[in-house]
């Protein structure tokens, strides 16, 4: 019963939150941001273990598997487009996995972190998964690093659109590279508010980050430490 418990009132919140949400449609209420907050909330108010909400929100997070597959379909129904321009998106993730590392590195250190949170910080841009794994590889804290990418979709899925109406970035390509590569699966749910063509380039740059990141950033390590 607790497991089920669980289970229910997290989809409720969530729905709720989207409820919320298609009413007042700022960035601010992204659903996916305000439902962790309200749970958060609730476990430290009710004094409930992250350990003991796992019983049941692991079933929700093993849901992670199927949903980031189901994102297979705008990119075939958008292959043509993929193909058309597949050079930029490439290029242009491998150099925001690049910009990225640099930039990050250079704020840890103008902030002395150690080395141990600096390795922690390196794949933030990386999906979840990926990013711990990668961060365990380097040394750092896999747990710590999830925050960190947690902290960087949100940022990314908040300040994204309000980038795009002041630079007037209106192409599909240049929207879903740019929330993909920087924000990963939080940046592209909020592509979905965009249309097909701008979820399918937000689909394919995140799995290409996750991919071209799972090189980079060990080299990159290699380098600086």
């Amino acid at each position: 019963m607790k497991v089920i418990a669980i289970i229910l009132i997290t989809i409720v919140i969530y729905y709720l939150m989207t409820k919320l949400y298609a009413r007042y449609s700022t960035p601010f209420l992204l659903p996916i941001l305000t439902t962790t907050i309200i749970g958060v909330l609730l476990l430290m108010q009710f004094d409930i273990p992250y350990e003991t909400y796992m019983t049941g929100g692991k079933w929700i997070d093993v849901m992670l598997g199927p949903a980031v597959v189901s994102l297979t379909y705008p990119l075939y129904t958008q292959r043509d487009m993929i193909k058309k321009y597949k050079l930029s998106i490439i290029s242009s993730v491998v150099i925001a996995m690049i910009s990225g590392l640099i930039s990050i590195f250079s704020l840890a250190k103008l902030m002395r972190f150690d080395d141990g949170m600096i390795r922690s910080l390196l794949p933030k841009s990386i999906t979840t998964p990926v990013a711990m794994q990668i961060s365990d590889s380097l040394g750092g804290v896999p747990p710590m690093t999830a925050v960190f990418v947690m902290i960087a979709g949100f940022t990314g899925a908040i300040l994204g659109p309000f980038i795009f109406r002041v630079c007037k970035i209106e192409s599909a390509v240049s929207r879903g590279v740019s929330m993909g590569s920087g924000a990963h699966g939080f940046g592209v749910s909020k592509l979905t508010e965009y249309g097909e063509k701008t979820l399918s380039m937000g689909s394919v740059s995140m799995t290409l980050s996750a991919v071209i990141g799972a090189f980079i950033c060990p080299l990159f390590a290699l380098l600086i430490f």
